[in-house]
């Protein structure tokens, strides 16, 4: 009876648990959808509030250095002690922020409305990516796609935003977004119970594992393979956000179109990095994850470099190709980065979803600055080339090797 017990207990652990997968999704999808109406509103408030573009790169670099930075602080406390309640006082603090960035008259208060958003935005992170890992079961690499994918989804939407909505009827248009927040609000009280539950049975195998590895010294190999894995993602964080924040401009500029016609092409890429993150993670487990991450920086740098020199025409379907191959990587290395450190899995989540991209925060402001000294163009010629920075990741342990480092 006990052997049979175990077993059950085991087949238990195993399974992948959809419904909660497809909550926690829901609820990452209700987050960055918030966070996106920042750099959707970007060319109302540069017009309506005659912003240079070093006050837009300012506030982009609020919004996400505050979202991204501080995931790994929350991370680490939750690895100490899981907190449920905060996916739904993340959730909370965003809809305050977003309350404020409707109404706010000038740009001191639009930095201070958007530091609320990205506090939400960076207690969600942490405890949102441990309950993808507790409901993964043995799908880690998809479970993990399918809570990114609802995350860039809502970020995908950010052009769809400026075009429907805050075009047409101007800053105050956000404030209707509380309505998404309450709705993430309620979700997520929910997950919180199912949580809270796991934590008190126990049933995880996920959760012993930490609490049996706790006291185990983390590989010095370990160690340098998560500092380098952290600089690759902060190299694809800097042309992410040379391309959300700033390409808008430049078709704007160079190529003559209006801020609607703008948004259709920044739509295709987010929509393809949308498709791109939902693929990476099967492909990860079935190709492994170390050569997939190469292959969405090094695989896209051809397409990367031309991408400011062609004609319009060849910018849709550059950016689909660009956006599918750069992201097939972003639900893959937090899956990797939990296998480096399995023992930390809320702080690494938050180190890999958060600081390293809360990093491409800082090239938004140095973006924004050398844009008012040179030209978008520039920046555009710039970003593309941080992709060949991907070649680091020939230097990583292999995903073998990596099982062998967390063994000895």
């Amino acid at each position: 009876m006990a052997v049979a017990a175990k077993q059950k207990q085991n087949n238990l652990q195993l399974a992948t648990i959809y419904g909660i997968l497809a909550a926690i999704s829901a609820g990452h999808f209700f987050n960055d959808s918030i966070q996106a109406i920042v750099p959707a509103m970007s060319p109302i408030l540069k017009n309506a509030l005659n912003l240079s573009y070093t006050q837009i790169g300012w506030i982009a670099f609020v919004v996400n250095m505050t979202s991204s930075v501080m995931q790994p602080v929350f991370g680490y406390y939750a690895d100490k002690r899981s907190t449920p309640f905060l996916l739904p006082l993340g959730m909370f603090m965003s809809l305050l922020g977003l309350i404020g960035f409707g109404l706010s008259p000038n740009f001191y208060v639009i930095l201070c409305s958007v530091f609320f958003i990205g506090i939400g935005s960076a207690v969600f992170h942490p405890e949102g990516s441990r309950v993808a890992y507790m409901a993964a079961g043995s799908k880690r690499g998809l479970a993990q796609s399918i809570y990114q994918v609802g995350g860039n989804f809502g970020q995908s939407l950010a052009p769809v935003f400026t075009y429907y909505i805050f075009e047409p009827f101007g800053q105050k248009s956000a404030v209707t977004f509380a309505g998404v927040a309450l709705v993430g609000i309620i979700l997520l009280s929910f997950v919180s119970n199912w949580y809270k539950k796991q934590i008190s049975i126990g049933i995880k195998a996920s959760k012993k594992k930490v609490t049996h590895l706790v006291k185990k010294p983390v590989n010095s190999k370990i160690k340098a393979a998560m500092v380098l894995l952290v600089f690759i993602v902060f190299a694809r964080s800097w042309y992410s956000a040379g391309i959300s924040n700033f390409y808008q401009f430049y078709l704007i500029d160079d190529y003559g179109l209006s801020i609607k016609q703008a948004q259709i092409y920044i739509f295709i890429f987010m929509i393809a990095g949308v498709i791109g993150t939902f693929l990476g993670g099967p492909l990860a487990d079935r190709f492994g994850k170390r050569n997939i991450i190469l292959f969405s920086l090094v695989g896209a740098t051809p397409l990367t470099i031309i991408l400011p020199y062609v004609p319009l025409f060849l910018v849709i379907p550059l950016f689909f190709l660009i956006g599918f191959i750069v992201t097939s990587s972003f639900s893959v290395t937090v899956v990797y980065a939990q296998e480096l450190m399995p023992q930390k899995i809320g702080m690494v989540s938050g180190l890999i979803v958060g600081f390293a991209f809360g990093m491409g925060a800082i090239g938004a402001v140095l973006y924004g600055a050398l844009a008012d000294i040179f030209s978008i163009k520039f920046i555009m010629i710039f970003c593309s080339l941080l992709p060949i920075l991907g070649l680091l990741t020939l230097f990583l342990p292999s995903d073998e090797k990596v099982r062998e480092l967390n063994a000895e």
